[in-house]
């Protein structure tokens, strides 16, 4: 089985910055790709940032420009800088890792328990 933990949260003031950390372990076949999602209070989780087996990587139109995923080569650890940070960036941030178990198994998804954010105004 697959675990992730996140860490690096906290408080931040407007205009600062946060270093994401996500850390997986356990047994698993194949990675496909890891990547972050957040959800803030009332509103449903969305994609932030991933990242693929080969590099490639997507972002959230509102963070483009401001926030920056990254792995290690083994993809065992991924990160997320995030610079000028602001009130819309908090929420509870999650990693997401999407793989094959085995051998036979299509991909699936699993996710750590989340590490808070939180940019007062």
């Amino acid at each position: 089985q697959v675990q992730l933990v996140e860490s690096g949260g906290g408080l931040v003031q407007p205009g600062g910055s946060l270093r994401l950390s996500c850390a997986a372990s356990g047994s698993i076949f194949m990675i496909n790709a890891m990547g972050w999602y957040r959800q803030a209070p009332g509103k449903q989780r969305e994609l932030v940032a991933s990242i693929n087996s080969g590099g490639g990587t997507n972002y959230a139109d509102s963070v483009k420009g401001r926030f920056t995923i990254s792995r290690d080569n083994a993809m065992n650890m991924v990160y997320l800088q995030m610079n000028s940070l602001n009130p819309e960036d908090t929420a509870v941030y999650y990693c997401n890792l999407r793989g094959y178990l085995t051998y036979y198994s299509p991909p699936s998804d699993y996710w750590g328990p989340g590490t808070q954010v939180t940019v007062p105004s």
